[in-house]
């Protein structure tokens, strides 16, 4: 229904064309023209943006039952004719890494009888997919070697057509399916060619550059992340800036920044120990000092405590290291943005500590708590320190009263 100019020039980026079919995709205006430099989302490149009688080109794609490329429309085009203008930084952006990625395809081939079974492009990453997932450092270095040396050379990049059956004598990367039409080729001579119906530059100097960035296995697949021209730059100011940045604080040469940080890493451990090792002491005291000045009934000592100025991680395991003394309770409090209660005992203290948290909470105005016999804790509204004390006297008052008794 239209004629796809794309295929033959990457580099037109205004046109004019005349509207054939006005309608709407997804609930958006849409229009389909007579011709079209506009690339559609296809072979793993999104589609090109722009605008058409200075309305927004929001997407452009092909309409499954008939090939016909629409272009999305951010609202609804009066005119019968268009101005078209492509996004050239965008449009370009796409044709280096689109003709990058055909290079470094070929140069992983050459390198490590590597194929690639997917690629993907957008404006955040772009990668390719390879069919082993084994390729060592030193084969993805000497691919991005030979991707540069080709892109260096200043090769020419060309648009060919042939028929299936003569693509059957060429030596293609591979050879899609077709419906009996004309095979779209990308020649980058003596070093690649394949078939693709993306855009691509005239030349792979225009490429400018390729950095492999990013290397993972995904099962049987092996994930390469590179960036190209433009992004390559950008790419690289960004870690020369953050190089840098972190040379002038460690106040050492980007060659030894590596082991600076390594130092920095271990010194860091060591003194993650030590405080580890200190404030384990500070807890031990902090509990003895608890349990000195805990209340006593007979041989059980109960603590009670309201904190301000811990997290519950903290009040936790002050509790636990409490209880870990036989004939000891612990009600403990914690003042915040919520109250929060924390109930625990010895193993051989009878009672339950569920029960009596649920007294403790409706003190606070709560019932947002839960727990077992040994161990409960629940969340209140906040409340200030005097109002967290009193929900853990009520809380004292209970226990004690039942375990008076069961004795």
């Amino acid at each position: 229904m239209n004629e796809r100019r794309y295929y033959k020039d990457s580099y037109t980026t205004a046109f004019t064309a005349a509207v054939v079919d006005q309608l709407t995709h997804d609930g958006q205006p849409a229009v389909i023209l007579d011709q079209t430099y506009f690339y559609p989302t296809s072979g793993g490149q999104p589609h090109d943006l722009g605008y058409i009688n200075e309305v927004p080109v929001i997407d452009v794609l092909v309409r499954s039952e008939d090939g016909a490329i629409l272009h999305v429309l951010e609202k609804e085009l009066e005119d019968e004719r268009g101005s078209a203008f492509i996004d050239w930084p965008r449009r370009f952006d796409h044709m280096q890494h689109h003709t990058g990625q055909h290079i470094l395809s070929q140069a992983f081939i050459r390198i490590a009888g590597a194929q690639t079974i997917g690629f993907h492009l957008s404006d955040s990453s772009v990668t390719i997919d390879l069919d082993k997932n084994h390729l060592s450092a030193a084969e993805i270095e000497d691919a991005e070697h030979m991707t540069n040396d080709i892109i260096w050379q200043n090769v020419a990049v060309n648009v060919l057509e042939v028929t299936p059956e003569e693509a059957l004598a060429l030596p293609l990367r591979k050879i899609p399916p077709t419906n009996h039409g004309p095979l779209r080729l990308i020649d980058i001579a003596d070093y690649d060619l394949t078939a693709c119906g993306g855009t691509h530059v005239a030349n792979t100097a225009e490429v400018g550059l390729l950095k492999i960035v990013k290397q993972e296995r995904r099962g049987e697949k092996q994930r390469i992340e590179f960036r190209c021209g433009n992004r390559a730059l950008a790419d690289y100011r960004l870690k020369h800036e953050v190089i840098g940045t972190l040379s002038s604080q460690l106040t050492t040469g980007a060659t030894e920044l590596a082991t600076a940080v390594s130092r920095l890493q271990e010194d860091l451990k060591q003194a993650r120990r030590k405080l580890k090792k200190q404030q384990s002491e500070l807890d031990n005291l902090e509990a003895q000092q608890l349990l000195e000045h805990g209340s006593r009934h007979d041989k059980l000592i109960l603590v009670t405590q309201v904190f301000s100025d811990r997290d519950l991680g903290q009040v936790r395991a002050l509790g636990s290291r409490l209880v870990n003394n036989k004939d000891t309770v612990a009600l403990l409090g914690l003042v915040g943005e919520r109250s929060q209660l924390l109930f625990c005992k010895a193993e051989n203290v009878p009672g339950s500590m569920k029960e009596i948290l649920l007294a403790g909470l409706q003190e606070l105005g709560s019932q947002s708590g839960g727990g077992s016999d040994a161990f409960a804790q629940g969340v209140g509204p906040s409340a200030s320190p005097a109002q967290v004390r009193q929900a853990l006297s009520v809380a004292e008052t209970l226990f004690l009263r039942k375990l008076a008794l069961m004795r």
